[in-house]
């Protein structure tokens, strides 16, 4: 049996949430039986993923980020969303040390750390408005089956 779950959660985006991200999407990937390198590498890009939205979305009011996390046998796809201003240049951002506030002391580093620790990392404009970065994981640690109850 093909092991196959999903979660998705939504939350104001403010700096405290990081840490609450974290914690759900590495309490949710333990049923792949995750090496602590791998969840600490989901946990890691994750970290940034928020904090690119909690950063860069919202400058002039308050939003929300949505945290979808997917488990399609043992690969692990997670896509962190907002409503915010966008990127105008996607690859300009990802450029590593590329960053719209310097006077922040921001390193420009987070697609280049998303990258390092993920697979594979896609960036895309929500639909109107908006970023969606999708990030997946091979999980190579043994798959516990979790049965579909439904």
């Amino acid at each position: 049996m093909k092991n196959s779950n999903f979660m998705e959660v939504t939350f104001k985006a403010i700096s405290i949430n990081e840490s609450f991200a974290r914690l759900c999407v590495a309490g949710f990937c333990v049923q792949l039986n995750p090496s602590i390198d791998e969840i600490g590498d989901i946990k890691t890009a994750v970290s940034e993923a928020v904090t690119n939205c909690v950063v860069h979305a919202y400058p002039k009011h308050n939003g929300s980020v949505t945290l979808r996390c997917e488990i399609e046998g043992d690969m692990v796809k997670i896509i962190v969303k907002d409503q915010g201003i966008g990127i105008k240049d996607i690859d300009k951002a990802r450029e590593p040390f590329y960053t719209t506030k310097p006077s922040e002391e921001r390193s420009g580093m987070g697609f280049s750390v998303m990258e390092s620790f993920m697979d594979r990392v896609e960036v895309e404009h929500n639909e109107g408005k908006g970023l969606s970065v999708t990030m997946y994981k091979q999980i190579s640690s043994g798959v516990v089956q979790v049965s579909d109850a439904s």
